[in-house]
């Protein structure tokens, strides 16, 4: 059971070719729960990737404590970037080995694979993936690790709506059958609603969190696009400070 308490005074990049220091994050406070999906909102170039780089331990260079407690030893961290970072010259599935422990037996893959709907793809090469094929790598590929927390960078950025919703779906279901704490980045409202137990909205930069909401809708209705419209209307009519960040 792993909890996360984040508590960041403060992230500033250091000037650089006579520009001012840019002050990214100022007294940014909240806390995830065992196995809950929570999606962080925010405008573009709020921080939102810098602050996941803080909590994977990327960055070291801030203010503030990030406290992951867990019982029996160190968790660990799984990473999805926006960008695949698949390497060209292995297969999808010596890609996903790469991420393993020895240890971790084939059936782990194989079973996440078919999750993913890749099993038949498994031994071709990364150039003959499309785009939304690629993420679902990477998502397995975080996923085999059995980490505690799962941070998720925008995965789905530039995937065509169709595409998108499909990989929604997948990444639900891979989650529902094996549960981690996921934090979840995206600027995109209805994806936030469709994926999260609780949204965290984020101010511009200097960033701090504006508002923290639980999505009551339940998950069976999460399909309903008329259900998820109707959510973020109520969210901008009851809270009008998250509205200019949409």
């Amino acid at each position: 059971m792993t909890k996360i308490n984040i508590d960041i005074q403060d992230k500033t990049f250091p000037a650089a070719g006579g520009a001012q220091p840019h002050q990214a994050i100022a007294d940014l406070h909240f806390n995830l729960h065992s196995n809950e999906f929570v999606c962080l909102v925010g405008p573009s170039g709020c921080g939102k990737t810098t602050l996941l780089n803080i909590i994977a331990g990327l960055d070291a260079d801030y203010q503030g404590k990030i406290t992951l407690d867990k019982r029996g030893g160190v968790p660990n961290i799984g990473y999805v970037f926006q960008n695949p970072r698949l390497l060209p010259w292995r297969t999808i599935r010596e890609n996903i080995a790469l991420a393993l422990p020895e240890e971790i037996p084939d059936t782990t893959i194989d079973s996440l694979l078919a999750t993913m709907n890749l099993s038949d793809m498994q031994h071709v090469y990364p150039e003959r993936l499309s785009l939304g094929m690629s993420r679902r790598v990477a998502i397995i590929r975080a996923f085999a690790i059995d980490p505690d927390i799962l941070l998720l960078d925008e995965p789905f950025v530039s995937l065509d709506p169709p595409t998108a919703r499909q990989v929604r779906r997948l990444l639900l279901q891979l989650w529902q059958q094996r549960p981690h704490t996921i934090l979840f980045v995206t600027h995109d409202l209805r994806e936030a609603i469709t994926l999260a137990d609780r949204l965290i909205f984020l101010s511009a930069p200097p960033m701090h969190v504006l508002s923290e909401i639980p999505v009551d809708i339940p998950r069976t209705q999460r399909h309903d696009e008329a259900a998820i419209e109707a959510f973020r209307q109520l969210l901008i009519t009851n809270h009008p400070k998250i509205k200019n960040l949409l």
